[in-house]
């Protein structure tokens, strides 16, 4: 094994920079993986603006394919050399966050106070995976092997974007028949929009302005698109569903604006299921909110994580039942993922996301 790497780091906000970094060192429950393939995450573009703090000279990412270098000496059902994937959340499986089925929060109860999304650990409290190499902790119960005939970048949204657009459509309880609007068609507004289909709904709404987006919002699953720099969405979605309103509006920006529209276009009884990641306090209109009477139901959801969520993931992909492949809009080798991140934090040239290959 080298003794150094080449990883992604936060050396400042504004500033995520290449650096040689020591090849982790592999515990008993560890396994070392050597990355084929990543990508660059919205949440990595809040961590160079400093919108979300991590420690200075922490690799980032947490969306790793690769190839298994380096077994942990307890690690039981795996080989070296075998290809595989890890969550952007890596529940340990034992604490109580855990144990109360929601693994996303691993680690989020302590003595010390409670941490919200105390499972993701790749790129904000322990290094990620924009490196070389990437520590898998508590690997039994997050490393999930590639089918045969699945390629990288076919299974690159498994670890996070695919992973978090479904739940969005999951946590919404969407059903049979139901009308869903979907805020917001970046990767992850996609990827809801694509679980919609899946869960059942036969009346999707994806709103965006950029055509490409809405043109990709169709070939996963809408039925309508709404330009919001066009038209008023909320007077659109209640035009398209004849003024009853949808059943689950998914909002997947995380912003004022597309939370209260959200949460305007439900019918009585509705659901918002909100992914976005808030970088201020939110404010609930009383009248959209019909002064807290009109039954209707509130939830966020972050990543699930986990072996058996990215198998199930993998087994969507295998078989057919959603295409994210045409996600990936630009391809970039490690050494220049300085660019790659300038690129993708300007949103620029089309950009959905970019394969990062070491």
């Amino acid at each position: 094994m080298p003794g150094t790497m080449k990883a992604a780091v936060f050396a400042r906000p504004g500033r995520i920079e290449l650096r040689e970094k020591p090849v982790p060192e592999v515990g008993p429950l560890d396994a070392l993986l050597r990355v084929t393939t990543t990508t660059i995450c919205g949440t990595d573009v809040h961590i160079l603006k400093g919108e979300y703090p991590v420690a200075e000279g922490l690799t980032i990412g947490h969306e790793p394919v690769g190839v298994i270098e380096r077994l942990g000496s307890a690690v039981k059902g795996y080989r070296e050399g075998q290809r595989a994937i890890a969550g952007a959340i890596t529940p340990s499986g034992h604490s109580n966050a855990c144990l109360c089925g929601f693994c996303s929060q691993d680690g989020a109860g302590t003595a010390h106070g409670w941490k919200p999304s105390g499972g993701w650990k790749f790129g904000n409290t322990i290094d990620g995976c924009q490196a070389d190499y990437v520590l898998v902790p508590d690997a039994m119960a997050n490393l999930a092997p590639v089918p045969e005939g699945l390629s990288d970048e076919q299974v690159l949204m498994c670890p996070d974007i695919m992973s978090t657009g479904l739940v969005g459509a999951e946590s919404g309880h969407v059903r049979i028949g139901d009308a869903v609007a979907v805020f917001a068609q970046g990767p992850i507004g996609l990827c809801a929009t694509g679980g919609a289909k899946l869960m059942g709904a036969t009346t999707i709404i994806a709103v965006d302005r950029v055509p490409e987006r809405l043109e990709m919002a169709r070939r996963l699953g809408a039925d309508h698109v709404v330009d919001f720099s066009r038209e008023n969405p909320v007077e659109a979605i209640r035009r398209l569903t004849d003024g009853r309103g949808v059943d689950v509006a998914i909002e997947a920006l995380g912003t004022q604006g597309t939370f209260e529209a959200a949460l305007r276009v439900l019918r009585p009884g509705g659901t918002l299921s909100s992914l976005g990641v808030y970088s201020g306090d939110l404010r609930i209109p009383l009248d959209a909110f019909a002064a807290g009477l009109g039954d209707h139901r509130i939830i966020t959801s972050l990543c699930p994580g986990g072996k058996e969520r990215m198998r199930r993931l993998m087994e969507v992909i295998a078989g057919g039942r959603l295409d994210l492949k045409p996600l990936v809009t630009h391809r970039f080798p490690l050494d220049r993922i300085e660019e790659a991140y300038d690129l993708f934090s300007h949103q620029r040239d089309g950009v959905l996301k970019v394969a990062i290959t070491p």
